[in-house]
């Protein structure tokens, strides 16, 4: 979003405000005027501006209009463990050349090969079974292509799926490109129904630049297409059963590449419709948060919401709301000083406070659902009664009304917000049984932003209007 004639951009990933130069404004300016038909840029001065907006995810790379990617330049891999069916209904969909299968320890090794044979495509074995992440390795290792595109055998997929997303890799920062990945097919049950529109491995149909922070925080390896350059000096952790992609997005984030998502391109995947088997998976994606906390210290923490918000939110839950609203005043005094040079500062000023702050309530009331749901159980149960409980019991549901609203699905209300309790509850159960058996309570505690700066602030406001006053 553009601010001040677009002397000011509001977004990018992570979300942040920035303030531009004159030529940084006429790019954006030019890029909004002309939309995703995108402009070539010829100078130097304007290509460095063009990636300074890539890196903070205000741009992206379109397509040249000559652009003849094609599946030659990209060795597609499959990783497989047991499902010769699945990966017969795979290969059918994919190219007959460069498809290169990795077999993780299979029971029946034979049936692997003779289907993969049966469509051209070249088998590599483990002997034993060793995850998801080292059979990844195996395939960077049995592969020369510049680009290596992964999906999990029970995907479907159109067989032009990663040549369409080679573009994005003219941008020489970018490191990988993933596809959306949605279920395969609509059922009639209540579970197939939900994960139609809430697969765990659907993004969304929004782009993204994708880092830790950003609105997106990782994509699945489930469709994703890597600069061998990139990825190959570290690969994927093999100590990692799980959460191995999310460590992979991480990495290359911290190393300075750029990890993009693009949903114009779609993988099928096949749509578990068991419970004991959609259960068990959610609370397995759960599990993986404490090894990860060991990689990435602070960054799976539950929520991360500033000091301002939180004694908003409790002055509202003990019956104070307009002490609450006046709090708020003294971030909004911060932004508004720093926004004072541009037009309409302090109304930009009072938008990022309250979108702050209903970040922050989101953020804590997908806590309460997921690592902290029995603190959100106890909400909903007492809310009758208490005012806090009725408090925590509106940051709980109304995110998950609103999404339905939003999204329309084919399920009332009530229906799909059990649903999300129960997804994000299951997931919640994976990061606490992990998190105790670890002992590594980092991955259930809140990290509050902006300490030091509050106290700054309420120092400042104590000089003011108390001199002999200290902190």
């Amino acid at each position: 979003m553009l601010w001040a004639g677009g002397r000011v951009v509001v977004g990018g990933s992570p979300w942040k405000v920035s303030t531009l130069s004159p030529a940084a404004q006429e790019v954006v300016l030019r890029l909004r005027a002309v939309g995703a038909r995108g402009i070539a840029l010829d100078s130097s001065r304007d290509r460095a501006v063009l990636r300074v907006l890539l890196d903070r995810g205000f741009a992206e790379c379109a397509p040249a209009p000559s652009m003849n990617a094609n599946v030659e330049d990209v060795e597609i891999t499959i990783p497989v463990l047991d499902d010769p069916e699945r990966l017969q209904d795979l290969l059918a969909t994919l190219p007959t050349v460069r498809v290169v299968v990795i077999d993780d320890g299979s029971t029946d090794a034979d049936a692997i090969a003779d289907v993969a044979a049966s469509a051209g495509a070249r088998t590599v074995r483990h002997e034993v079974n060793r995850g998801p992440a080292a059979a990844r390795n195996t395939a960077l290792q049995s592969t020369t292509a510049s680009f290596v595109a992964f999906i999990d055998a029970d995907c479907l997929a159109d067989p032009s799926w990663p040549s369409r997303l080679l573009h994005h890799f003219d941008d020489p920062a970018v490191a990988a490109v993933a596809a959306r990945v949605t279920p395969d097919g609509e059922g009639s049950s209540l579970l197939e129904r939900y994960e139609a529109i809430r697969s765990s491995l659907d993004m969304g149909d929004q782009p993204e630049l994708v880092r830790p922070g950003a609105r997106l925080g990782f994509v699945p390896s489930a469709a994703l297409v890597v600069r061998r350059s990139a990825i190959q000096p570290g690969g994927f952790d093999e100590g990692l059963r799980l959460g191995e992609d999310v460590d992979l997005v991480w990495r290359l984030a911290d190393a300075g590449w750029l990890v993009r998502y693009d949903p114009s391109v779609v993988v099928r995947h096949r749509t578990r419709a068991r419970w004991g088997s959609w259960l068990r998976r959610k609370l397995e994606y759960g599990t993986s948060a404490p090894d990860l906390e060991m990689r990435h210290p602070g960054r799976l923490a539950p929520a991360r919401p500033s000091l301002w918000t939180i004694a908003t939110l409790a002055l509202i839950a003990t019956g104070h709301p307009w002490a609450g609203v006046v709090l708020q005043a003294f971030p909004f005094a911060v932004l508004s000083r720093r926004f004072a040079p541009i037009p309409e500062g302090r109304v930009l000023a009072a938008r990022v406070t309250a979108q702050g702050v209903l970040a922050d309530t989101m953020a804590l009331g997908q806590a309460m659902r997921r690592e902290w749901w029995p603190v959100g159980a106890v909400a909903l149960v007492a809310s009758p009664w208490s005012r806090t409980a009725r408090i925590g019991a509106l940051m709980v549901i109304t995110p998950l009304l609103w999404e339905w609203a939003d999204r329309r699905p084919p399920m009332n209300p009530a229906a799909f917000t059990v649903m999300r309790l129960i997804d994000d509850a299951a997931y919640g159960t994976g990061v606490i049984t992990a998190s105790v058996r670890a002992r590594q309570w980092r991955t259930l505690a809140p990290r509050p932003r902006g300490t030091a700066r509050a106290v700054e602030v309420m120092n400042g406001i104590l000089r003011r209007f108390a001199p002999g006053a200290r902190s």
